[in-house]
């Protein structure tokens, strides 16, 4: 793709097509600034008459410690970006809980909640700078499942723009692991900037290691890599 631009209209484009295929879908989201594009112009398309009204939602990821009224938390996000706009209701989207009393008993029920909707359709990822996907950080087994997992010094650098402070970012996540994304029929990885230049080219080129865990995904049997120009300036 050319630019963000085109790579969010691109993807956009594929979620849509899965929707009118199956207006029960069940999609996996992803937070961030990658997607804020492509959410936009799902708006877009509910707002031009697509019925998002059967859609079932799960998201990747969510900070340990943050309510969901939090402003920065990703029940928070996704209810600004897309939810309220696009008249999904609340039963019908799924995020971990970052103020379960058990975190374990939370992982647990959310990776059983994915199973009883016959799972994931089509999942969307970003990137991270490190090649992490959801918040699985270099080193996380493959074999994961949704977990606690601790922040890499490098997505709390990355995240900070989004708070007042680096000190007020999180240091731990409830993430599906590994293993949890792989289980999605489909999977859209996302990419823009230079920035994710390196890590682009890891998860496409490179060995499939935990050390780079978005290598995975040329484990699996239906990826589709949308990127910008400049992240795919390794390629």
């Amino acid at each position: 793709m050319n630019n963000y631009d085109s790579m969010s209209d691109e993807v956009a484009k594929l979620v849509i097509a899965k929707i009118r295929k199956k207006p029960a879908s069940v999609l996996g989201l992803a937070t961030g600034s990658t997607p804020l594009g492509v959410y936009e112009l799902l708006v877009e398309y509910h707002e031009n008459g697509v019925d998002f009204s059967q859609v079932t939602t799960f998201n990747l990821d969510e900070y340990v410690g943050l309510a969901a009224d939090h402003p920065q938390s990703y029940r928070h996000y996704m209810e600004k970006n897309l939810f309220a706009k696009v008249g999904l209701e609340r039963k019908r989207t799924h995020i971990p809980d970052g103020t379960a009393a058990d975190l374990e008993a939370e992982c647990r029920r959310y990776d059983e909640l994915i199973r009883s909707t016959g799972g994931i359709d089509l999942q969307l990822l970003g990137i991270g700078s490190n090649a992490h996907i959801g918040f699985n950080e270099p080193g996380t087994p493959f074999g994961s499942e949704t977990q606690v997992v601790d922040l890499a010094e490098s997505t709390i650098r990355d995240n900070a723009r989004f708070f007042a402070s680096a000190d007020e970012v999180p240091t731990q996540a409830i993430s599906m692991g590994i293993k949890s994304i792989m289980q999605a029929k489909n999977i859209i990885l996302m990419a823009n900037g230079g920035s994710k230049a390196d890590a682009v080219f890891a998860a496409v080129k490179g060995p499939v290691t935990p050390e780079v865990p978005a290598s995975v995904l040329q484990l699996h049997p239906s990826v589709t890599v949308v990127v910008d120009q400049a992240a795919a300036s390794r390629l």
